[in-house]
């Protein structure tokens, strides 16, 4: 049996003094989506959070490709897409300019294609503009822009079809599948109900938790 991608081993995290969740354990690997579901405030953005490397409040053990999270945790974080809540952009620079700088603090990623990738999200012609004087919606589809010239094996997607018409919803799934298809691994939450069918688990929180 190959060795897991991704491997939590009996995480505990509880916020104001609530359990979130307890003897969490499920394993992730190459060619898999698993989606993230449960009601709202079940920890479904904290445990994204907690396997990008984002939140330390938690008890447990988490391994890349093996090896424990502690001893690879540069490897991990250049071989990991991270898209959450806020668009992490910076507001200064132009959109083209925030994905250039991505390009240049990620090695996996294809530089050449930033403007493809922004007239994929339908930004063409707002390559020059600076980011805060683009609206939230805007702003977001800059950073999911990220998923067209990003190389990286694993993408870790917090609601990432938030304020997305049907089409970008389609072109989205299309892309998480297809980078499936090719050997990517991808943790996702969403309240979208998901058209893609290969290779999709489900891990309920606060509910028996598929292996």
């Amino acid at each position: 049996m190959s060795t897991p991608l991704l491997e939590a081993n009996n995480l505990f995290c509880e916020r104001d003094e609530r359990v979130l969740f307890e003897q969490l354990s499920f394993t992730l690997n190459a060619g898999e989506i698993l989606q993230v579901e449960g009601p709202n405030g079940s920890g479904k953005t904290t445990l994204l959070r907690i396997l990008a490397g984002l939140s330390t409040a938690f008890e447990g053990e988490l391994s890349w490709k093996g090896e424990p999270m502690s001893d690879v945790r540069d490897d991990f974080r250049a071989s990991m897409l991270y898209f959450g809540h806020l668009p992490g952009v910076k507001a200064t620079l132009t959109a083209e300019e925030n994905l250039r700088w991505y390009c240049a603090v990620h090695p996996l990623t294809r530089i050449e294609g930033v403007h493809e990738a922004l007239a994929k999200v339908g930004l063409r012609g707002y390559e020059d503009v600076p980011c805060h004087s683009l609206s939230a919606g805007q702003n977001r589809r800059v950073s999911l822009a990220r998923l067209y010239f990003s190389e990286a094996p694993l993408w870790v997607l917090d609601e990432p079809f938030t304020a997305i018409d049907k089409r970008g919803v389609a072109e989205k799934e299309a892309l998480i599948a297809a980078h499936a298809a090719k050997g990517g691994s991808v943790i996702l939450t969403t309240h979208h109900e998901l058209a893609i069918r290969d290779n999709v688990r489900q891990l309920a929180l606060g509910g028996e938790i598929p292996r």
